[in-house]
């Protein structure tokens, strides 16, 4: 990537109070500046409605995926996780809008709850790991405003940073695949066709109807096909439910439906139930490298995600530079502490921004009125009991889809590229773990790039890098050696 964090010189709408506003223009367009960047209130509200329409399915996403009980066997409840996960939103993308002042809306990145998830609470509390993402989104603010987060993103090869796209997709798409049922772990083999080798019951049915009929509208080129496919695949469930007469125990859980009203007082009790440090047997060294995976998981994509959004909304030039670029930068890192405060993991910005800048937003008011729906959706939390777990999991293997199209950039027939970029993508899904694909990958490029007597291509940063991930995989025989276990 050659994403230039610098930004241009400034236009009559950055530089402040020395440039003369024409008389007449409201308070709103003079903040904003809606009418420099060629765009009208109407513009700004429709694009931020449909910004919201777009990736509101993260209301269902994310607590699915943080599910999961940690290492004391401790879950969290739904309630409190879509409270978390629209405060966050909404808090992280009305930061953008007032102080990014760009088209850019933010939510829970669901890599980086997957890798929550898998990674960090089977060694730790919930809220050791929520201390994990403020720490990452700290981390990543510093890489902004020191400059070496544009270094870093220079220092990785190009093909690493499009495995590490794919791997991520190919984890969350199986993230989807195992919460559906459609694959389980059964005495067939590491995984198996659903929990005995074939699909059984209903929600799997529901599942796999979610899933192709997404697919299909996405082939249509139909705008807000995740959202119509989870609406019309919940719909679908619920009359089926109603008129096969389904209880509980077909579902394997609750099934789906209404427990009173539709809306309800936000449950915040997640919000700073944050802890750090007691992590007494994990070992500094893993601490480490687990904040150094939630870096990785928010890190590439967010900058290649706001040029792509800067440029559809005709603010970034050809270089990459765009008005509030650092800003919206270090906002996004700011996501990281805001969703661990919060206790919905990470926030980061979403491509699904892009809907929006095609429906002509320009400016962060459109972003504000993205976080005001997300704030509203703190109050129909009960709504989302609607949808079935495994209908919603459609989605993730749609969003894992989605990611693996980054292997058009890939040069297959050169191996030094192709092989680092095959563990990569297949270790992270394989392994259930991110680190593990992104150091086969670094420690892989290496070796082959050196073999081939390219030292210089390398880099001091990928010796650096590929000598942390040595110390990681060989990290018990090394605490073996040294005592520590």
């Amino acid at each position: 990537m050659t994403q230039q964090s610098v930004e241009p010189k400034t236009t009559a709408e950055e530089a402040g109070s020395g440039s003369r506003v024409p008389a007449g223009r409201s308070w709103l367009d003079r903040y904003f500046h809606i009418t420099d960047r060629g765009s009208t209130v109407a513009q700004e509200v429709r694009g931020g409605i449909t910004t919201f329409m777009a990736m509101c399915y993260i209301l269902l996403l994310n607590p699915l995926i943080l599910s999961t009980p940690d290492v004391d066997k401790h879950t969290l409840g739904h309630a409190g996780l879509v409270t978390a996960t629209a405060l966050a939103a909404a808090a992280s993308t009305l930061l953008m809008g007032f102080f990014g002042k760009v088209p850019l809306a933010l939510a829970a990145g669901l890599n980086v709850s997957a890798a929550l998830t898998t990674q960090v609470v089977p060694n730790m509390t919930w809220p050791q790991a929520m201390g994990m993402c403020v720490m990452y989104g700290v981390v990543i603010m510093l890489l902004v405003v020191t400059g070496l987060r544009e270094m870093i993103m220079n220092a990785i090869p190009l093909p690493l940073k499009h495995a590490i796209t794919m791997g991520i997709g190919m984890f969350v798409a199986l993230l989807g695949l195992v919460k559906a049922g459609f694959v389980g772990k059964g005495q067939g083999g590491p995984v198996t066709l659903g929990a005995t080798g074939e699909l059984v019951g209903w929600p799997v049915f529901f599942f796999a109807v979610t899933l192709l009929l997404i697919f299909a509208l996405q082939a249509r080129n139909i705008p807000g096909a995740i959202l119509i496919g989870i609406v019309t695949g919940t719909v679908l469930s619920l009359v089926v439910t109603k008129i096969a007469g389904l209880n509980d125990k077909d579902w394997g859980g609750l099934a789906p439906g209404l427990d009173g009203s539709a809306v309800a007082k936000p449950d915040f009790g997640l919000f700073g139930d944050v802890e750090f440090g007691g992590w007494g047997e994990i070992g500094a060294i893993s601490v480490g490298m687990i904040v150094f995976t939630l870096v990785l998981a928010g890190f590439f994509d967010a900058m290649a995600t706001i040029i792509g959004v800067g440029q559809e909304a005709k603010l970034a030039d050809d270089k990459g530079r765009m008005p509030g670029l650092s800003k919206a930068l270090f906002i996004d890192g700011a996501g990281g502490a805001i969703g661990g405060v919060s206790g919905a993991s990470g926030q980061t910005v979403f491509i699904e921004s892009a809907t929006g800048a095609g429906e002509g937003a320009r400016t962060g008011l459109s972003s504000v009125v993205t976080g005001l729906f997300f704030a509203a959706c703190l109050f129909f939390t009960p709504l989302t009991q609607l949808v079935p777990a495994q209908v919603a999991a459609a989605a993730l293997v749609v969003i894992g889809s989605m990611m693996m199209s980054a292997a058009r950039h890939v040069d297959w027939n050169d191996r030094s590229v192709s092989i680092p970029v095959f563990l990569t993508v297949a270790l992270m899904p394989f392994t259930y773990n991110i680190t593990a694909g992104v150091g086969a990958g670094v420690i892989s490029y290496t070796v082959i790039k050196a073999a081939q007597g390219k030292w210089r291509e390398i880099g001091g940063f990928m010796w650096a890098l590929s000598g942390i991930f040595l110390v990681y995989f060989a990290l018990s025989p090394i605490e073996s050696w040294l005592g520590v276990k």
